[in-house]
Formats: structure tokens, C-alpha cells, sequence
């Protein structure tokens, strides 16, 4: 058996070193897109090509974990994602650097579709949640340290660092998955089989409804979404006919506290996503802030989220962990409450606590509401769940950026965002943030709701 703070710092790494990429490159796209000739498309399709590929691969890679082995998958995918950070630094044109990504999301779906089941594991139920509370923290690392590192790397070395630090991390991981976790092997049962078409199926579904999300402004896209939710409910039909699903529908419909978890982990993305994106700009363009000084304003939610998900997920190993999360979904709707702008404007203080506060909550939500859904499980069922898990956060985080879309096309039409018009912003901030909040009241029932 193999050393569980090994194992667990595995995790940590594997955890933070995505969200850092995700979050830095937003930085560095003003400088990419000069010198790689991208596009205002171009540039969406750098984020959007990683997010596409992870998506609709995270419940096939995680299926194939519990078959052929959780460390094999896992290391596979983090071969493919050093390799692919590698060709993304490297690249010379926007189709090279584009085809990189994807490979990144790939080898990302790999990743967590199996780093939370291994952890899950490894660690027994009485310390499970203090374990995946310090990988929430890791990941929230990730998110807050992406900003300021990234612009870092970018002004003074190159925005090709930034994929490049992945090699390191990625070489150092590998190693000790070498030496930390050598015998070692995680699965379900070896003569399950793999339903390819529902899995091909699935990802035709979920590529489509998130391409839907991210266009759903623009003519076709709301029926490119709906036609990706409608196949989403023929892949789920077909997974209740075939003898070795890729998902077996049985979790969502015989697992209360799966379906209720994961239903309340894609409102919770869903609602404070864009929060972040909202501020910036607000900060930015109302309030006349530089990129620097908004950020320090914004990592107040990422601070606490950091300090307070280990004692979260501590929390959740003595307490009922639907308890726990239910609370962090209402703390989620205050501090969104405090985010809607006045006629005098949005003061200072007001934003920090609201970001105090909305960091609380999404610490106390996130391990606790992770615990839940991987001890409602059986081992068999590890990766499928944590795959299960990441596509709710990812499809909540595309839906969140949805209504941000549709709230500036009711409220800002087609102009150019700017000083000059920033005050139409604050009919749209105040849109969203009722849409938002009562999105994060509907997490709290859905939360409650699977505690029977």
C-alpha cells in the first residue's frame, strides 16, 4: 500500500497545476495574439479548445480508470499534458498552438477523471474530506496564484513560460508516481466492458451543448445547445439498455445524494463563475482600476477559499457533509447579494466583503459537497464519480459565462465596452446578480434535498 501523503501530495500537484494554466493565460492573450496573428475568435477558441476536449472526454477517461486502472490513466494523461504544455510553448502558429490545447484538455480529462478516485482510494472514510480539502486548496491555489504569476512570466520572460512551468511540475509528478506508487493499481472490475458508441455519443453531446453555451448570443447557437441536451438525454437512455455503461444512469436515478450533489455542484459553478469576470470589469472600466490594482481587490475570494477548504473538508469528515455544503451554497447567495450596484455606485468595502464572503462559502461547499458525492459511491464507481463531478464544474462554468453573454446583449448590445459607457454595465451587474443568487438559493435546496 502505498504511503498516503504521498499519494496525497500527487493529488495537490495534479490539482493546482491546471487551474494555474487556466488562469494565468487569460493574462497573457493581449501579448499571444500579436504574435501568433489571433483573432478576437482565435483568442476565445485558446481557452475554449482546452475546455471542449476535457469536457468530453472527462466521463469516457474516467470509465476506462476504473476498468483498466486509475494510476494508469493517470499517468497517461499527465505524459500527454507535459508534452502538450510543451508544444503549446513552442508553438509557432494559431492551428499548432490550438491542436496543443486540445491535447491539454485531453490529457487534463485523464487527470481528474482519476487523481480525487485514487485519493478516495488511498484514504479512509474518517480522513477523506481533510484530504480532499487540501486539494480544493490546491486548485484554489492554482486560480489565485494564475493572475499575478502569469502576468509575471509574461512581462518578464515570455507568455511561452507559461506553458513551459507545466514541464517541471508535470516531470516531477511522473517521478514520484515512479517511485511513489510503484505495484500499486487502482479499478473496478476487469471484465466490465466500454460502450465506445455511448461514449462517442457523449462526447459529440456535450461538445455540442457547451459550443452552444459559449455562442449562445449568436444565431444557432441556442439550438446547437438544445440539440446537445437532447442528445445528452438519448446518451442517458442508452446507458440504461447496455450491460457496461459509460455512465451508469443508476446514480442519478436510484444515488440520491449523487444526483442532488452533482446537481448542486453545476448550480454552484454556475452562480459564482462569472462573478469574477463581472468584477473585473466593473473595477476596470466603472472605477477606473488598473489590471494590477483589480486583481489585488479580487483575490480576496480565492484567499479564503484556500484558508478555510482544509478545515472544510476536516469539518466534513465529523458532520454530515451535506450540512456543510448547504451552508457554503447559502454563504454563496450572500456574498452574490452584495455585488448589485446602487445609484451611487458599488463601494469598496462592499465588494470585499461580498468576495469575503463568497470565498466562505465556496470553501465550505466545495470538499464537503466532493466527500458527499465519492462516499455515495462503490470503489468500482471512484473515477466515474470524480469525471462526474468535473464535468459539473465545467459545464457550470460555461453556463455562468452564457448568461453573461445573454445579460450583455439585453443590456450593452454590440458596442465596444469602455469608460465611457461603463455606467450600462451596472444594469447588467445588477441582472446578474439576481440570476445568480437565485441560482445559489436553488443549490441550497438541491443540497438539502439529498439529505432524505
Amino acid at each position: 500500500m502505498p504511503n498516503p501523503n504521498t499519494v496525497l501530495l500527487i493529488a495537490v500537484l495534479a490539482s493546482f497545476s491546471t487551474p494555474f494554466m487556466l488562469s494565468s493565460i487569460n493574462v497573457a492573450l493581449p501579448v499571444m495574439a500579436p504574435a501568433l496573428g489571433l483573432n478576437a475568435l482565435g483568442m476565445g477558441w485558446v481557452s475554449l479548445s482546452f475546455l471542449l476536449a476535457s469536457a468530453a472526454l472527462l466521463v469516457p477517461m474516467g470509465r476506462l480508470a476504473d476498468i483498466f486502472g486509475r494510476k494508469k490513466i493517470f499517468t497517461a494523461g499527465f505524459v500527454l499534458f507535459t508534452v502538450s504544455s510543451l508544444l503549446c510553448g513552442l508553438a509557432a502558429t494559431q492551428g499548432q498552438l490550438l491542436a496543443a490545447r486540445a491535447l491539454q484538455g485531453a490529457g487534463s480529462s485523464m487527470i481528474f477523471g482519476t487523481a480525487v478516485a485514487i485519493l478516495t482510494s488511498v484514504f479512509p472514510p474518517e480522513s477523506r474530506g481533510k484530504a480532499i480539502g487540501w486539494v480544493s486548496a490546491a486548485v484554489y491555489t492554482g486560480l489565485s496564484l494564475g493572475p499575478p504569476v502569469g502576468g509575471f512570466l509574461t512581462q518578464q520572460v515570455s507568455w511561452r513560460a507559461i506553458f513551459l512551468v507545466n514541464v517541471p511540475i508535470g516531470l516531477l509528478v511522473l517521478c514520484l508516481v515512479r517511485r511513489g506508487l510503484a505495484g500499486a493499481e487502482w479499478k473496478g472490475q476487469e471484465e466490465d466492458g466500454f460502450d465506445l458508441r455511448g461514449a462517442l455519443l457523449y462526447a459529440a453531446a456535450l461538445a455540442a451543448l457547451m459550443l452552444g453555451l459559449s455562442a449562445v448570443t449568436k444565431p444557432g447557437g441556442l439550438f446547437l445547445a438544445a440539440a446537445g441536451a437532447a442528445a445528452l438525454v438519448l446518451f442517458l437512455r442508452r446507458e440504461t439498455r447496455v450491460p457496461y455503461p459509460i455512465l451508469n444512469a443508476a446514480l442519478f436515478l436510484k444515488n440520491r445524494v449523487f444526483a442532488f450533489s452533482n446537481l448542486a455542484a453545476f448550480l454552484n459553478y454556475g452562480a459564482s463563475f462569472a462573478s469574477g469576470f463581472l468584477l473585473s470589469l466593473y473595477l476596470q472600466y466603472h472605477e477606473g482600476m488598473s489590471p494590477k490594482q483589480a486583481g489585488l481587490v479580487l483575490v480576496f475570494q480565492p484567499l479564503f477559499m484556500v484558508a478555510f477548504s482544509p478545515w472544510a473538508g476536516r469539518l466534513s469528515d465529523r458532520i454530515d457533509p451535506g450540512v456543510i455544503a448547504s451552508a457554503g451554497m447559502g454563504l454563496t447567495a450572500a456574498g452574490l447579494a452584495c455585488f448589485s450596484v446602487t445609484a451611487a455606485g458599488l463601494p469598496l468595502w462592499r465588494i470585499v466583503t461580498g468576495l469575503c464572503v463568497l470565498g466562505l462559502g465556496l470553501a465550505l461547499f466545495s470538499a464537503p459537497n466532493t466527500n458527499a458525492i465519492m462516499g455515495s459511491v462503490e470503489k468500482r464507481y471512484y473515477s466515474v464519480a470524480a469525471a462526474t463531478l468535473a464535468t459539473m464544474r465545467i459545464t457550470g462554468q460555461m453556463f455562468s459565462m452564457a448568461v453573461v453573454m445573454v445579460l450583455f446583449s439585453v443590456f450593452l448590445g454590440r458596442v465596444t465596452l469602455g469608460p465611457d459607457n461603463a455606467a450600462r454595465l451596472g444594469p447588467a451587474m445588477n441582472a446578474g446578480v439576481v440570476i445568480f443568487t437565485l441560482l445559489s438559493l436553488a443549490g441550497v435546496f438541491a443540497s438539502l434535498k439529498r439529505r432524505r
